[in-house]
């Protein structure tokens, strides 16, 4: 059975097991770990916030609720990118609606997709999001899934030149997906590239990472849990007592942690619709991370169970 982060959690409180305690959430020991962008050398939080599926909600007050919980805890905690999509149902107007909300807008950090085809479809579909989203200028535009990217790339090259993007970027969410997105990336360079990466799925460090390392692209990693499959995997286990030598809390933190001690790494996207676990997401990114010793010692841990 396969069981969901909540659940997981409960079982191992339930069992005895390690989890990171309630009081360990609520401390920040330093601040959040930033890595540059290769072509500007701005620098991001390591930890941001996707919103697949959790900020696709209603307009009401109550569906609002937990996400603008969500949302005020990111940035107080640090974070500032947040990712989403016209895929993603309503979740780029609820961003625009809860940052404008609570004041936030100028502490986030906004990418959204093109998820279309036709230049005219995906000019419309992007003036689209950054109405719903409340901007005139986006941080990141990226191609969704590589969806006509031949057309969309040449829309983005112009508006980055009229200052409408600061960043443009191309996505894929599946290894299926390698080869082409490796052939993308050699043939439109853009400033970012969007990829699945996790402690069991590592295709992505064979080609694609060396490669975006040397083309100078900033890497934004999503399905970093597995789309919570690597909490099933872990539900009876207790987390080892030498993740505490890379100031390691939780299970959370041992899957991010080991993302972002790759060096070709700019920042893990993960996905939640809760403050508890927004938290202890963003820990990941202060203190200590693995070394390259240590997260073959975490990968071999985890291919064990």
């Amino acid at each position: 059975m396969k069981l969901s982060r909540r659940n997981t959690l409960k079982f191992l409180l339930a069992t005895g097991a390690s989890v990171a305690a309630p009081q360990a959430l609520s401390v920040t020991p330093r601040p959040q770990l930033r890595r540059p962008i290769p072509r500007s050398n701005e620098q991001l939080p390591v930890v941001g916030l996707g919103t697949w599926q959790t900020f696709d909600v209603g307009g009401s007050d109550a569906d609002h609720a937990p996400l603008r919980e969500v949302l005020r805890e990111f940035v107080r905690l640090g974070g500032s990118v947040i990712d989403s999509s016209p895929m993603y149902g309503t979740a780029e107007e609820v961003v625009g609606d809860l940052a404008n909300e609570l004041d936030v807008r100028s502490r986030l950090w906004l990418a959204t997709k093109v998820w279309t085809t036709g230049r005219a479809a995906g000019i419309r579909q992007m003036e689209s999001s950054l109405s719903l989203l409340r901007v005139k200028r986006i941080d990141l535009m990226q191609v969704h899934n590589l969806v006509d990217w031949q057309t969309h790339i040449k829309t983005l090259r112009v508006w980055k030149e009229q200052g409408r993007v600061r960043y443009i970027g191309i996505t894929h969410y599946h290894s299926g997906a390698y080869d082409e997105l490796e052939r993308v990336m050699k043939e439109a360079d853009p400033d970012f590239v969007q990829l699945n990466y996790s402690i069991v799925s590592r295709e992505a460090e064979r080609r694609l990472l060396p490669l975006a390392a040397e083309r100078r692209m900033a890497v934004l990693i999503n399905r970093p849990f597995e789309t919570g499959g690597l909490f099933g995997k872990v539900r009876a286990q207790p987390l080892p007592a030498w993740a505490a030598d890379f100031d390691c809390a939780s299970w959370a933190q041992f899957f991010l942690k080991f993302i972002l001690a790759h060096p070709a790494v700019t920042c893990v996207i993960p996905a939640t619709s809760k403050v508890k676990h927004l938290s202890d997401n963003m820990r990941a990114g202060f203190g200590r991370l693995p070394d390259s010793d240590t997260r073959e010692k975490m990968a071999a841990w985890i291919a064990r169970l």
